[in-house]
């Protein structure tokens, strides 16, 4: 088999970081282009995982600064763990997820297996197994819950009510914008839980103000950005 070469660091590295005061083109196109979001918080060395609607907000009256806006059941473990520690990990990206059918690999849930599948069946699988894009980001920040009943919660939750609209497509929205451990595919609604889930009155909503960001492409190469405003500071870790 032949090896891939690194053309950047081992990824463990970070010393090619660069201050940047807006996000790059590609992280812009990864966060317009992808569906859903993998949300990680984490309390007493335990990590904690959701899958979550969210809305990328590049700036606003309330944020020259881009954010990401989610929105969360308040009793949730990862709304409880982000009270307690707020520093969270994103990973988004918008490459389709669906697996190509591996000779001799036993297929679950009862799927068909290549030589049972139509040409149109096939056609639309090796589409769906296409890139659309070339990256995959992570993005390290802070989470808040906006104050409750405040114009700025208002505002955030009629954009990512605006955003998620995916019940119009025939589609769903995951239970409480992700699958969690009270959630699930179970948890889907026939108007995709969106007026439950995003729009309902319990729902909190949560800001992500983003810190830095690593993207990572198919050929392993790895880029850092560390966002600041403008007029920030001049360096970070010695960084210009």
């Amino acid at each position: 088999m032949d090896q891939i070469s690194l053309n950047h660091e081992a990824s463990a590295g970070d010393t090619h970081k660069q201050l940047v005061s807006s996000l790059p083109p590609e992280v812009v196109q990864c966060l317009e282009n992808a569906r859903f979001l993998h949300l990680a918080t984490c309390i007493d060395n335990q990590p904690h995982v959701s899958l979550m609607n969210y809305t990328y907000i590049p700036s606003s009256q309330y944020s020259s600064a881009p954010v990401i806006v989610m929105t969360t059941n308040p009793s949730s473990k990862k709304t409880n763990n982000l009270v307690v520690n707020p520093n969270v990990s994103l990973l988004v990206h918008d490459w389709v997820s669906h697996r190509p059918p591996t000779q001799g690999r036993r297929m679950s849930g009862g799927s068909p297996g290549p030589e049972h599948r139509s040409s149109l069946a096939s056609l639309l699988l090796n589409l769906n197994t296409s890139a659309i894009s070339s990256i995959s980001a992570t993005i390290n920040g802070t989470a808040q819950l906006v104050a409750r009943g405040s114009d700025e919660e208002r505002f955030y939750r009629s954009q990512h009510l605006e955003n998620n609209t995916f019940d119009s497509e025939g589609g769903t929205v995951p239970f409480d914008g992700g699958f969690g451990a009270n959630g699930g595919a179970g948890g889907q609604q026939q108007d995709g839980g969106r007026e439950c889930f995003v729009a309902g009155e319990e729902v909190r909503v949560i800001l992500v103000h983003i810190k830095d960001i690593r993207t990572s492409d198919w050929k392993g190469s790895v880029k850092d950005w560390v966002l600041v405003p403008e007029g920030g500071p001049a360096a970070v870790n010695g960084i210009r």
